[in-house]
């Protein structure tokens, strides 16, 4: 009988340390830009987002990243379409825009204007933002390259924000890496892109974390 009493008792016993917390709710990730992030040329599954999500979640976090990117896009459109692109109950941006700014040499103080409106109306509304800088072709001359270059690591360091320096790091330049028009990355691309920002995209996560226990 006591045996039976004390297997009884560590049954439950078991049973109470067993049940696990409740599943923390995934954290909303939106990322928001042009072609780079919309995964022009590539299926759905191998766009930066959808990659960028499964290597998160085979690290262990519970999160969901939106695809909010739109080929063509300059700075300025994704300044008209940033309030409707990132929904109620988002956590968390990603933003990446610039290319086709300098590849159509729109100035970099408009550039950086459009990018400053952006992180102003997301963080107003309580948002975390990561900022993805993107560097000027060089064949545009050192006096542009310089001032569209220094726009992120400006704002970045204006609004404390997480900041990966150039998103297409280790890809530009590297033909497999890269689609015949040599500026859309490959799927193979998209692995080094997300493997290169992994970090960056772990500070933010951890600083949507940081808000939800303080």
């Amino acid at each position: 009988l006591i045996r039976s009493a004390i297997t009884l008792l560590c049954g439950a016993l078991f049973a109470t340390f067993a049940v696990p917390s409740r599943a923390e709710a995934p954290v909303k990730i939106v990322a928001f830009g042009d072609s780079l992030t919309a995964g022009y040329g590539l299926l759905a599954g191998d766009a930066y987002p959808s990659k960028l999500q499964a290597a998160l979640r085979a690290k262990g976090y519970n999160v969901t990243i939106a695809n909010a990117g739109v080929s063509g896009d300059t700075t300025a459109q994704g300044l008209a379409r940033v309030d409707w692109s990132v929904p109620q109950g988002t956590q968390a941006v990603i933003v990446e825009f610039g290319a086709n700014d300098m590849f159509r040499g729109v100035p970099p103080a408009t550039v950086k204007h459009n990018l400053e409106a952006i992180i102003q109306k997301l963080k107003a509304r309580h948002i975390e933002v990561m900022l993805a800088g993107m560097y000027a072709t060089r064949s545009l001359g050192k006096e542009y390259y310089t001032a569209f270059d220094a726009v992120y690591r400006d704002l970045a360091h204006k609004y404390g924000l997480v900041f990966m320096p150039f998103f297409l790091d280790g890809v530009v330049g590297v033909q497999n890496l890269n689609q015949p028009d040599g500026i859309h990355p490959t799927a193979a691309g998209v692995d080094l892109v997300v493997k290169r920002s992994l970090p960056s995209v772990e500070a933010l996560i951890q600083r949507v974390r940081g808000r939800k226990s303080s």
